[in-house]
């Protein structure tokens, strides 16, 4: 992952972050692991791809310091040959890696839409009719759809993305500090430079996009209202289409304006994390470079220092904001088992007597109808 997506992905989740002080529902973890049973062989295969994956993220950075060492010390030929084709041979298992990954996490995560969407509509269907006629349609349909998909996202994307940014980070830092303990400390001194102004701009971004969505949605209203047949008869009837003119323009004037503030607000905080890691990136050649002239560290480590720096930063961020995703997939999973939880106000008896075989009659008699 690159310093840019890293700083973006950063700046998302502290803009949706602002606000989120949930707790940690153990109830709902175990009700999730009962779903996630029937994948089980699936999520171990995944699980271990995952960690397979950021050990061939870190081992790229450490052949190709070992490369520069061959190269500066004069070694053989045979050696660097030898090395690069191992650094060639990673880079495919790592692709390959990737795509099995990939297409493992999409059959977990579509089996899981699968059983959630399955056991809503079986519970929905068990419920009598007074039930259809209190309920929302929209929002039994979004119970169905956007939160089940939200989490199936638990599976597909937050799972594998904290196990891998967890054994990417252990390793990253062990292998650091192995290299060099001045240089690793000195770029974790760095670190709350890159992570921590993301929270103060993210909350700024994320009220001028509730801002703008406010407004958005007014004006939405506005149209929806005066294009429809009576709308447009009123304010022809009242003779203010310039005043209407003058509101709707005035709201997308401010829309524009905040829509203009947004972008300078978010690539100026890119730049910023952007520029912080060229200076951790220039301090670590600095630094690095410092102790190996003097005989305390070799070029190829400095190297590999260098290329290990990119591969910390991005996994500290995402950490950082893994509770978030979390969260965010244990509501959607709530959502979901609320549903689940409706007891039918009508229950089905226990030991419902058999219906005869052949035609069947009813007789009414004496059946009287009155108001109460």
């Amino acid at each position: 992952m690159s310093m840019e997506v890293t700083a973006w992905m950063s700046l998302y989740h502290t803009m949706n972050q602002d606000g989120d002080r949930r707790k940690f529902s153990v109830k709902t973890v175990r009700r999730i692991l009962v779903f996630a049973g029937p994948h089980r062989r699936d999520l171990t295969i995944f699980l271990i791809l995952s960690v397979l994956s950021a050990v061939l993220v870190v081992a790229t950075p450490v052949l190709a310091g070992r490369v520069v060492n061959a190269i500066v010390d004069n070694g053989e030929v045979s050696t660097v040959v030898t090395l690069s084709v191992i650094i060639a041979v990673i880079a495919v298992l790592e692709a390959a890696v990737g795509l099995f990954s990939r297409w493992l996490s999409s059959r977990i995560g579509e089996g899981l839409i699968l059983d959630l969407r399955r056991a809503v509509f079986t519970h929905v269907q068990r419920m009598p009719v007074a039930f259809f006629t209190r309920t929302r349609t929209g929002a039994l349909v979004s119970r169905l759809n956007n939160d089940v998909i939200g989490a199936q996202r638990a599976f597909s994307d937050t799972l594998s993305g904290v196990v891998t940014n967890l054994v990417a980070l252990v390793l990253t830092l062990a292998v650091m500090l192995q290299l060099s303990w001045q240089v690793t400390v000195l770029a974790l001194i760095l670190l709350p430079v890159f992570v921590l102004p993301a929270r103060r701009m993210g909350r700024q971004l994320a009220a001028m996009e509730r801002e703008a969505a406010n407004h958005n949605s007014a004006m939405t209203t506005q149209m929806t209202e005066r294009f429809s047949a009576p709308g447009a008869t009123l304010v022809k009837l009242f003779g203010r289409p310039a005043d209407e003119a003058f509101e709707f323009t005035t709201r997308a004037s401010r829309v524009r304006d905040i829509g203009v503030r947004t972008a300078m607000y978010q690539w100026v905080f890119v730049t910023a994390l952007l520029l912080v890691s060229a200076l951790a990136l220039a301090l670590v050649y600095g630094l690095g470079g410092y102790l190996a002239l003097r005989g305390n560290l070799d070029a190829g480590d400095v190297v590999a220092l260098a290329l290990l720096l990119a591969r910390l930063y991005a996994p500290l961020t995402a950490l950082a904001s893994a509770r978030l995703e979390v969260m965010t997939a244990l509501v959607s999973f709530e959502r979901v088992f609320e549903v689940l939880d409706l007891v039918p106000l009508i229950g089905e008896p226990a030991n419902p007597r058999p219906v005869p075989d052949g035609p069947v009659t009813m007789t009414f008699d004496d059946v009287r109808f009155s108001y109460p």
